[in-house]
Order: C-alpha cells, then sequence, then structure tokens
C-alpha cells in the first residue's frame, strides 16, 4: 500500500510504431541503471510499480511492419486484425458525463453500460480489465472545441513535464503546427470520442496524457538513437511525476483499510477512490487543500493540508463508524501498517532537470 502504479501503452495504432520501440528501450535502461545501482532509476523502482505495456496492437504493427518504413501507407497497421481504431473503441462515458453535467451528476467512476462487453475489441476488453485490476494514478500513451478538465491546470503541468524534458517537444513546432510549449488540449486539437485517455479519466483513478512523438509514424532504425536520447529524459521524469499531490491510507477504528472510500478536494469537482488495501492517491499541484474521506457507513473526515513541490504530502484518514449506518460487509483487506511504516513510504524525489509535453 501507499506505492503508487504508473503505466505506459504504446502502439495503440499498430503502424505508430516509434511508442513500441521506446518502451522497450526503457524498460531494458530501467534495468540496467538499477543493475549498476543508479540512486534516481533504483529510488523510482522501489517506490512506484511501474507497468509497461509496449504494443497494445500487435496484429497492426505486424501490418505494418511487413510493408516496413519506405513503403508504409499513412493506414496501414493503424487499426487492429478486424480492422478497428483501437482508441475509438472504448465505452463511450463522454455522453453519460455531458448529459450527468446538466444535472449535477459525477465526472468520475462512471459505471459502464451492460453490454459493454459486447461492443469493444479483444485488445480493448484486455486493457479495460487490466485497468480495473489496480488502481493507477498515472498514466501515457504513446501516438492526443477545448474541452478541460475539473484537472485542466494539472494535466497541463504534467504534459509540460514531458515536453521540457524533451530534447525539442518544448519549442511548439511539430509536423507543421505550433503548439505553444509543446502541448495541447486534446480536443482543441481534433475531437474524438471513445478514446483510452477520457475513459481512464471517467472510469478509474488514473490521470492519463496523449504522446504525440513523431511525425513519422515509421521511422527508419538510423533514427532510433536520435530518438531515444530526445525522450529519455522525458520518460523518467514523467514516471516521477506519479509521485507528487497527497496519498495515504483510509482506515476504520481497527485500522483496518476502507476500499473504495471517496476523496474530495475542495474546488475540483474529480473524485478519486481509495484501492483494496484502503491506499489512496490524489495527484494535485503544490498548494493548500481541504480534503474529505467519505465512506458507506462511516462518518466522514475533512483535513487541510499543503502539498509541496518536492513530493507527496502524507494524509491518513481514520474513519468513525457511523452509529445509525453500519457499513457494507467489506472483504478483509489483512492491510494493517502502523504510521512508521507507513512514514518509509515517502521518500522526497531527487532534483531533476525539466520536465515534458
Amino acid at each position: 500500500p501507499v506505492e503508487p502504479e504508473f503505466k505506459y501503452v504504446g502502439n495503440m495504432h499498430g503502424n505508430e510504431v516509434l511508442g513500441r520501440e521506446l518502451l522497450l528501450q526503457l524498460s531494458e535502461f530501467l534495468c540496467e541503471e538499477y543493475r549498476r545501482g543508479n540512486e534516481r532509476i533504483t529510488r523510482l523502482i522501489h517506490d512506484t510499480r511501474i507497468h509497461i505495456m509496449p504494443s497494445m496492437n500487435p496484429d497492426g504493427y505486424e501490418v505494418a511492419a511487413k510493408q516496413g518504413p519506405d513503403s508504409n501507407g499513412y493506414l496501414t497497421g493503424r487499426n487492429n486484425a478486424n480492422g478497428v481504431d483501437l482508441n475509438r473503441n472504448f465505452p463511450d462515458l463522454n455522453t453519460f458525463m455531458y448529459y450527468s453535467g446538466e444535472i449535477s451528476g459525477p465526472n468520475h467512476h462512471i459505471p459502464l453500460p451492460d453490454n459493454w462487453k459486447s461492443q469493444v475489441e479483444p485488445e480493448t476488453l484486455a486493457v479495460i480489465q487490466w485497468i480495473s485490476s489496480y488502481n493507477f494514478v498515472l498514466s501515457s500513451h504513446r501516438r492526443t472545441v477545448n474541452t478541460p478538465t475539473p484537472d485542466d491546470k494539472l494535466f497541463q503541468k504534467l504534459a509540460k513535464t514531458y515536453s521540457y524534458a524533451h530534447g525539442w517537444m518544448h519549442r511548439g513546432w511539430n509536423c507543421g503546427d505550433y503548439f505553444a510549449d509543446g502541448i495541447t488540449n486534446g480536443a482543441s486539437w481534433y475531437s474524438l470520442s471513445k478514446g483510452m485517455q477520457d475513459f481512464n479519466y471517467l472510469y478509474t483513478n488514473c490521470f492519463e496524457i496523449t504522446l504525440e512523438l513523431s511525425c513519422n509514424k515509421f521511422p527508419p532504425k538510423e533514427d532510433l538513437e536520435r530518438q531515444w536520447m530526445a525522450n529519455r529524459e522525458a520518460l523518467v521524469a514523467f514516471i516521477e511525476e506519479v509521485h507528487q499531490g497527497i496519498k495515504g491510507m483510509v482506515s476504520d477504528q481497527n485500522n483496518n483499510g476502507i476500499a473504495g472510500a471517496v476523496i474530495s478536494v475542495q474546488g475540483i469537482s474529480h473524485d478519486i477512490t481509495s484501492g483494496d488495501m484502503g491506499d489512496y492517491f490524489r495527484l494535485l499541484l503544490p498548494g493548500t487543500y481541504t480534503v474529505t474521506a467519505s465512506a458507506e457507513g462511516y462518518q466522514s473526515q475533512t483535513v487541510t493540508t499543503t502539498v509541496g513541490p518536492a513530493g507527496p504530502s502524507l494524509v491518513h484518514f481514520q474513519l468513525k463508524q457511523d452509529a445509525v449506518r453500519k457499513p457494507p460487509e467489506r472483504k478483509a483487506s489483512g492491510t494493517r501498517m502502523s504510521n512508521k511504516a507507513l512514514q518509509k513510504k515517502v521518500v522526497p524525489r531527487a532534483t531533476r532537470r525539466g520536465t515534458q509535453r
């Protein structure tokens, strides 16, 4: 508990292969630097659960790879074996959100439609089951009317972290277009529905950005080293961004973790929930916040905390059982951690160079 889950997903469009190659190289880099005793990488691996999926669309990649970089068509291999664009294949939660927003409904943890499994491809189904199995906090997938979320400023900061750590992304000129700081709100660039980025934000606790890494969908192998050196620092710096904001445990009076507790931040209309062990992670910019934890059958608890720039603030909640409403039956998590043990999980990040996109 209190160790955040991070994920990278590459090659969602099979013919966009640079992300796939970079994530394979990142995996090797992390292992090699860990074995060398690199202090920064060792700390990152010890304090973070890092999940890497180099290819979400291996069938599309095979089609693109058979043609190679010289004769690859713009759409060749983009879709999966069934001809479906996987980044237009996630359950459409945006429609529900826009409707519910008119009646002050939620924009978080929106339930899936009853028949959603019959509407998605095997790859999409596997990814949804994967992200539902872990309490992911931060993510990126590589391949992004202005529609800012309640966490828009945070998303901008996350994007700039990558952009400014990248070799040239922050300069703004990319693929014939100009993007200030090398970032853009996705819908300001082009609008799409049923995308994975929105799905993460509306259904899970995970904050995800999309990274467009190259104007060339299938760069030649001679260009890979240059691209790796341009992205290496940014890839690591973005993972480190999972260690900001607040985190802690939500427990009952017997120090048993409470799963599914709702963590609300005053002034930001987007809640997250605690994981199976009662631990939670809420990404926030530096500042002072009023935070409330609530759970069915318990009295809510509200605290005020200050978030600094160096690392996460540790905020625990211990909820008292409601005298009228009993909490629902929960599976025992077996999670009890002393404050001393939890304190050891908070390690300030090392100072690093600039960040991202």
